[in-house]
């Protein structure tokens, strides 16, 4: 294998593909980045069995092809290795089987690699017809649920994010128990097959790096087991998670005692002072209290003080509630809405509180409230 390449669309792909890398693989070959070039251009695969990324860049991207061949090298210095190359060309050539030198006019790097013929088989599989998405909305969808997803591993469901589709209405489904953020959206085709599927969240959170705001469409491929992207050149596939997903349709009031009219920056910007005696601590609790047409919000620590903000609000009547929350969740939800009106829903101070945008009715954010005493 011999080829010439310009740095930046290599590096590009290199870093994409290595979102595939896990730290915590015990295959070596794995710890590698498959290079296979053919006379049509330049494949990268990477994987860690349960997630594979794979590119393609097309022969006339690439300046020069001498000789086809395939090789794995080892990732761990390779995207340094070509950032910090001094050219803007370079140059890869296989010496003696399994070792490459990359190199350019006045430096060079010989690495050793590893054997292609270690390397798993894995298959990256294609519907007829697929869910179609422009990357732009996808985009969205993952910045708006995947911040709601566990990190703990005892409930490994809970990790991911629930995908249910039922004709043309796509339902995005995230809790880590205490909190829910969930975004519905109509396809412009109707599905002919119910899906209802878990996709672990943190790699669509590595999708979401991937893929550009555009009209670009991304192709969906479902299966019952695993679940394929298609963007530009970039190829996506992941494994499910096994398992059924937690009903969530009770969690979420119909009907709410309060309603309260706030603006989003406001709002968001109170807590967020007020959260800031609160921040050592593990539940950062502020309380929201309700007194007529006034909101208050306020902190507590013993060690340090108190604070209170006051804003004025519109209220669908004259209420007084008491409710306390975590902070850090309130602001990762209100983060996610983009408009500046938002609907504060209340039953008492201790049901779910539900924040929406006033405009968009595409996306609930469900924060459960912390008992104080």
């Amino acid at each position: 294998m011999k080829f010439s390449i310009e740095k930046n669309i290599l590096l590009e792909n290199l870093i994409n593909v290595s979102k595939a890398i896990s730290t915590k693989t015990i295959i070596p070959i794995l710890n590698g980045i498959k290079f296979e070039l053919t006379k049509e251009g330049l494949s990268l695969t990477a994987s860690d069995s349960e997630l594979t990324i794979k590119t393609f860049i097309e022969k006339k991207q690439i300046k020069q092809i001498e000789t086809e061949g395939t090789i794995i090298l080892q990732s761990k210095f390779l995207i340094d290795i070509i950032r910090k190359m001094p050219t803007d060309i370079i140059n890869f050539e296989i010496m003696d089987g399994l070792k490459i030198n990359i190199y350019s006019e006045n430096n060079q790097y010989n690495l050793n690699c590893l054997d292609p013929k270690e390397y798993p088989s894995v298959k990256l599989e294609f519907n007829k017809n697929p869910i179609i998405l422009k990357s732009e909305i996808l985009k969205t969808i993952i910045n708006q649920t995947c911040f709601a997803i566990s990190t703990q591993e005892l409930r490994p469901l809970l990790t991911g994010v629930n995908i249910k589709i039922s004709g043309n209405i796509l339902d995005c489904i995230a809790t880590d128990s205490y909190r829910l953020a969930k975004k519905t959206i109509s396809l412009k085709e109707t599905i002919k097959d119910e899906i209802d599927i878990v996709i672990p969240g943190k790699n669509l959170i590595e999708l979401e790096k991937i893929i550009e705001s555009n009209e670009e469409d991304i192709e969906i491929h479902s299966f019952n087991n695993k679940i394929l992207f298609k963007y530009q050149n970039v190829l996506f596939q992941t494994n499910l998670l096994s398992g059924t997903y937690p009903d969530t349709n009770n969690l979420i009031p119909n009907e709410f005692e309060i309603i309260i009219k706030n603006n989003n920056t406001t709002f968001y910007d109170a807590i967020d002072r007020a959260a800031l005696l609160t921040q050592s601590k593990d539940k950062n609790i502020v309380k929201l209290r309700l007194e007529k047409n006034i909101m208050f919000i306020e902190s507590f620590a013993s060690e340090i003080g108190k604070v209170e903000e006051k804003i004025p609000v519109e209220l669908s009547k004259s209420s007084s509630i008491e409710i306390s929350f975590s902070a850090k969740y309130m602001l990762e939800a209100l983060r996610t809405i983009k408009d500046e009106e938002i609907l504060i829903l209340l039953n008492s101070d201790i049901k779910p509180i539900i924040i929406k945008s006033v405009k968009d009715e595409s996306l609930i954010q469900l924060i459960l409230p912390i008992k104080t005493y």
